[in-house]
């Protein structure tokens, strides 16, 4: 039996100027960053969750990344490496008991999955 998602709710860009980036962003979003950090910008606008991630970040991103939201990070984990994906980054915990985990499909697109306790 497959789990369903919840959409895609998180999308994060990786900028290489971060305080020129969040400025950019604030004004497309008419907003200001809900959480402001040399490691990390993130906006929450109309029910999406925008993130910039300065350098890449640790995954090393040069493209931005689609965030799946699931309700069981591992289930989604294991049936979409049943079907093909290979796992990029494993599901870990990023702050706040928010576990994310990044696969490839057959074409080598990143697709992240997030799940929120």
């Amino acid at each position: 039996m497959s789990s369903s998602t919840q959409g895609i709710k998180t999308v994060l860009h990786p900028v290489s100027d971060l305080a020129a980036a969040k400025a950019v962003y604030a004004a497309l979003l008419g907003v200001p960053p809900q959480v402001d950090d040399s490691y990390y910008v993130g906006f929450e606008a109309e029910g999406q969750h925008i993130g910039l991630v300065p350098g890449g970040g640790p995954q090393g991103m040069t493209s931005p990344v689609a965030y799946w939201h699931v309700p069981d990070i591992e289930a989604k984990l294991a049936e979409v490496t049943a079907a093909g994906a290979k796992v990029k980054e494993p599901a870990h915990d990023v702050g706040g008991g928010r576990l994310v985990a990044t696969v490839t499909d057959p074409d080598g697109n990143v697709l992240g999955l997030l799940q929120d306790r």
